[in-house]
């Protein structure tokens, strides 16, 4: 079959595709999940520390 006579050949092209599949189904359910929220709090606070460093 395909000329793969070794077994850990035909292994190695399962894992690849089998890897690739997960691959995709993952990144087909976490499509639009978004990524983690900053609250406004920490934003602000991270511009208080930024201008403190600048001065």
């Amino acid at each position: 079959m395909f000329g793969l006579h070794d077994p850990w050949i035909v292994l190695s092209y399962v894992f690849c595709i089998g890897s690739t599949v997960l691959c995709v189904l993952y990144g087909a359910i976490n499509w639009n999940r978004g990524g983690l929220e900053v609250k406004e709090e920490k934003i602000i606070q991270w511009e208080k520390e930024e201008e403190e460093l600048e001065e």
